[in-house]
């Protein structure tokens, strides 16, 4: 077994798995995580042939990929190893890793797999590709398949801290998987200065995407006053990007709600729609080859009022869901079955699927050996495990009065809440429902917490 504290060498190549670093001599040979795994594999099963299916599963625990998507892989780890008889091919059946692996340093120290603490990562934030807290939804499988067929539009829509951003970093590296380039713009990265005006923010997207492809021209010295912003933009995707490489292209976009308080956000969505347009119009061009993946929690109908220029009608749609109580239980056996069969259905009704207050409680229950009792009777109190988490998510609701209103007629007394307030209020994660009529908390810790909060 590939111990963490262990360190290997084959060939000219030394291998530190804890720090996830292979050296050739004194140069670090740079790997992409899946390929750094599929290494890993193999030093573990030095020698033996690994089936097909076996290295599928290790690599794509919960997807379904092709046996191309290994081939891709394997090819991958050839060229970065240089050498391709390090992995050879058993004719229809697998691989076999053929140079003999020592085993270079030992440390005292007990088998990392053996503690499961030193393999979970404090909830927060997108989860890291190599993340054994993953659980995969069924909108993963239809995102990895649209990006497959190289769609031209593929959405993905869901609640704040629902896991968007997780599902995208897995989605694009089955795209690097399949050859594609990826390029990536994320709102969230950019400035108040640049969202002024739109002629500032593509400015700033064109940078983002020239540093990304390096080009050695950066965009603002060949910004054209003459054309319009989004034609400079379009101009420079079109000439330097899809010009100028025959891959497939994925762009994917990140945090696209902060556009849409901005009167100018119609002519940006406008511009990704015009590029579907143009795959119909021309099928052998090259906006064939760019696919555009767009994540966002805002209902897009509120703020576009040309159907005609939003992307948010065209496409593929794939909404994320909270964890349903069967997925729940597959995080609770990660984290090493903290729970019972009765304490997770518990624990299901107070959290209700909500991702990362799943993560947080089992986090809390793992790490902390807090009893799930004790759990749920602190969950509400500021200053339990959750405390961070609810604080924050009142003095958000506390910025906009109007709509804490309305949140409190619906906690305290079941008033109906108007469309934009559940629109918006569901899209901050705060209720769930398919309409206002139908409007809930999201989970019964949000309604102990609120309240008690805003009586």
């Amino acid at each position: 077994m590939v111990r963490k504290d262990e360190q290997y060498e084959f060939g000219p190549y030394h291998l530190n798995v804890n720090e996830c670093k292979l050296l050739r001599g004194s140069e670090e040979i740079k790997l992409r995580p899946k390929l750094f795994s599929l290494l890993v594999v193999f030093i573990q099963h030095q020698g033996q042939m690994l089936e097909k299916e076996e290295l599928i599963r290790s690599l794509w625990p919960d997807s379904i990929v092709e046996d191309s998507n290994l081939t891709v892989t394997i090819n991958a780890l050839r060229a970065a190893l240089s050498d391709g008889t390090y992995i050879e091919t058993v004719s229809k059946r697998g691989y076999r890793f053929v140079p003999e692996v020592r085993v270079v340093r030992e440390s005292a120290f007990t088998q990392a797999a053996s503690d499961p603490q030193d393999l979970i990562e404090p909830p927060g934030g997108a989860l890291p590709l190599h993340s054994a807290l993953y659980i995969s939804r069924p909108a993963d499988e239809e995102f990895c398949h649209a990006i497959a067929r190289h769609d031209s539009i593929v959405l993905v829509k869901g609640a704040r801290q629902v896991g968007k951003t997780s599902l995208l970093a897995r989605g694009l590296e089955a795209a690097r998987m399949l050859d594609a380039k990826v390029l990536i713009i994320d709102f969230q990265h950019f400035g108040p200065a640049a969202f002024e005006t739109a002629a500032k923010l593509l400015l700033a997207m064109a940078e983002l995407i020239a540093y990304q492809i390096e080009l050695p021209a950066r965009p603002h010295e060949n910004w054209n006053d003459c054309l319009s912003p989004s034609s400079n933009f379009e101009r420079l995707l079109r000439r330097e990007v899809l010009a100028c490489d025959e891959s497939f292209f994925v762009l994917a976009v990140d945090e696209v709600d902060r556009l849409f308080n901005h009167n100018y956000a119609s002519e940006i969505f406008g511009l990704f729609r015009s590029w579907h347009n143009c795959r119909a119009l021309d099928p052998n061009g090259p906006w064939s080859r760019l696919t555009i993946a767009i994540a966002y929690a805002t209902e897009a109908h509120l703020f576009i009022s040309d159907l005609n220029q939003s992307p948010f009608n065209v496409g593929t749609r794939l909404t994320l869901d909270d964890f349903t109580c069967e997925q729940l239980a597959q995080l609770n056996d990660r984290y090493g079955g903290p729970l019972v069969e009765d304490e997770i259905r518990r624990f299901y009704d107070l959290v209700g699927g909500h991702p990362y207050l799943a993560q947080r409680g089992l986090y809390e229950i793992h790490q902390h050996n807090i009893s799930p009792a004790a759990l749920d009777q602190n969950a509400d109190h500021p200053d339990g495990p959750f405390g961070d988490h609810l604080n924050r998510l009142l003095i958000s609701l506390q910025q906009d009065q109007d709509l804490l209103q309305e949140l409190r007629g619906l906690v305290l007394s079941g008033s109906t809440l108007s469309n934009g307030a559940f629109y918006r209020l569901r899209s901050a994660g705060v209720l769930a429902g398919v309409t206002a009529d139908e409007a809930r908390l999201r989970c019964e810790l949000y309604a102990r917490y609120l309240k008690k909060h805003l009586a």
